[in-house]
């Protein structure tokens, strides 16, 4: 599909980080092609993260919408569903505050873009004290030290013509693979599944929810491998104490053969969303 008939909404998703979500805005400012908005899914966070927002929307050359609700525990399905609603773009781009990103990131991503297609990435691991390097200066170092420094490498190689060929066949095993700080998708077909399951609440199984409702529907996997490159700031895994439930949740979504959850985006056409 031609990238030009493409318009792009770049998701972050952040809570009370503002210096990682400092340095993924530079890297957003480093792209080689810029998505057509930025949309910061905000589950939450203090003044110093809608400052800084607030600074980074006078830098950015595209427009920079900060889509927030209260704080009230771990709500990313709901916060991320009330900015798909504020998305104006056809096709939407996932990731979390926390990774900085290739200057190839959003190019290669719409090479993928495909109708009744959705996309998953993975990303390279930062290890700690890199990160808290990176965090304590807030400045971006050179892509090849990222490369140098971080943990699993492979993930950092970046090979364009293999993309498209491994694309369809990558991680073939687990159809329902993903990793929600790296995916994208056509906005409708989000919209076509009600969007994110908010049954889902605290860390984990909302992005495979997901997938496996889309895939349901009939949308099917790519996996972008050798592109779309991003690196993960460390940081301590988030409390689990729902991943049994959440993981029941999806589990009767596979048994089920879900396409629209319940409880998910509709609600929020309803309402008026948040945005600062």
């Amino acid at each position: 599909m031609s990238l030009n008939r493409i318009r792009t909404s770049l998701l972050i998703s952040t809570y009370n980080w503002p210096a990682a979500l400092e340095l993924c805005l530079k890297s957003i400012l480093n792209q080689v092609q810029l998505p057509d908005e930025v949309l910061i899914a905000d589950d939450g966070s203090g003044p110093e993260t809608k400052a800084l927002i607030d600074r980074y929307r006078a830098l950015l050359p595209v427009p920079v919408k900060h889509i927030w609700h209260p704080d009230n525990g771990f709500q990313l399905a709901a916060i991320r569903n009330k900015a798909i609603v504020a998305a104006a773009h056809e096709y939407i781009i996932q990731i979390d505050g926390d990774l900085i990103l290739h200057p190839y990131f959003v190019k290669d991503h719409l090479k993928l873009a495909t109708p009744n297609r959705f996309v998953s990435g993975s990303r390279l691991l930062l290890p700690q004290a890199y990160s808290e390097e990176l965090l304590a200066t807030r400045e971006l170092p050179g892509y090849r030290d990222l490369i140098v420094r971080g943990n699993n490498r492979l993930n950092a190689i970046r090979i364009p013509v293999l993309t498209g060929l491994f694309a369809p066949h990558y991680k073939r095993s687990n159809k329902y693979y993903v990793k929600g700080c790296n995916m994208a998708f056509w906005r409708q077909d989000l919209l076509d599944v009600n969007g994110y399951n908010e049954s889902i609440v605290g860390w984990g199984k909302e992005d495979s929810e997901i997938a496996v409702r889309l895939i349901n529907k009939g949308v099917h996997r790519l996996f972008i491998k050798f592109g779309g490159i991003c690196y993960h700031i460390y940081h301590k895994i988030a409390c689990k104490k729902r991943h049994d439930i959440n993981e029941d949740i999806l589990q009767k979504t596979i048994d089920a053969g879900t396409v629209r959850c319940q409880n998910g985006i509709d609600a929020h056409f309803a309402e008026t969303v948040t945005v600062l």
